[in-house]
């Protein structure tokens, strides 16, 4: 037997009945006498454990000797446990652990990310929501528990309480960066320099001795002319592109929060 408080003051329950069927059970804590709602799952002797995330009021319930995962969802209507889904894998786990909400991954929208033991390993099993938006999910973070204690243990044996100290997970949000564009000015003014036709011995003559005969003033400047105009205008095309670029940038930017507004029903 297992019991959780969840974040309204009820109680959640694991167990077994009569019959030996594992069973989930929420109860009020002021009318114990029934449970509010009860679900039978299977015959299964292994002990089920709960973990309960108080953000989303989703429970996931793991079993010794399993292979899967189910979670579900507590609502104040009735039926108030609400199956979800069920992750299976193939072998069996012998203990399962998880991490806070505060070391999940908050930029691939990870919710959950569990320990799962095996006989000679841990496996760490990641479970994220698929969202199109590179923006911070605000549903899927709230505010939420933080490292430091709301209060002292002598303060909490002399009958006093307080609420967890709520931290905010937006500022382990790393926005996505726009790549700038690199032009290399050596490569485009080599690439548009003529390629001498001199070929054979006499060529390799001429360069071994042009360090002692200088090149005519003519070519020189006409070569230098041309590859020089060649390079203003392809930094004025990239100096083009590159406000082209930020000016998108901004307009996706902002269709995005736009969008993240109306799946957070804001708008």
């Amino acid at each position: 037997m297992r019991a959780i408080f969840l974040s309204d003051g009820k109680i959640f329950t694991t167990g077994f009945s009569r019959m030996s069927e594992r069973q989930l059970a929420l109860w009020d804590p002021e009318n114990l006498e029934e449970p509010m709602a009860l679900q039978e799952l299977d015959s299964s002797n292994g002990a089920l454990l709960p973990f309960y995330d108080p953000d989303t009021n989703v429970i996931y319930v793991c079993g010794k000797g399993d292979s899967s995962i189910r979670y579900f969802e507590i609502t104040a209507e009735a039926p108030y446990i609400h199956f979800l889904n069920v992750f299976t894998s193939k072998e069996p786990q012998r203990g399962m652990g998880w991490m806070p909400k505060r070391g999940l991954d908050v930029n691939k929208c990870e919710i959950a990310r569990f320990y799962k033991l095996h006989e000679r390993k841990c496996e760490p099993i990641i479970m994220t929501v698929p969202r199109k938006s590179d923006l911070f999910q605000d549903d899927l973070y709230p505010d939420t528990a933080g490292p430091e204690a709301a209060m002292e243990a002598e303060e909490w044996v002399a009958g006093k309480t307080a609420a967890p100290l709520l931290i905010s997970l937006r500022e382990a949000y790393v926005p996505t960066k726009q790549r700038d564009f690199k032009v290399n000015r050596r490569s485009l003014l080599h690439e548009s320099r003529p390629v001498s036709a001199s070929t054979g011995p006499s060529a390799t003559h001429a360069s071994a001795t042009s360090q002692s005969a200088p090149t005519p003033a003519i070519s020189t400047g006409a070569a230098s002319g041309e590859g020089g105009q060649i390079a203003e205008e392809v930094l004025r095309e990239v100096a083009s592109l590159r406000a082209l670029v930020a000016a998108q940038g901004e307009r996706i930017a902002r269709l995005e929060e736009q969008l993240s507004r109306i799946e957070n029903g804001d708008v």
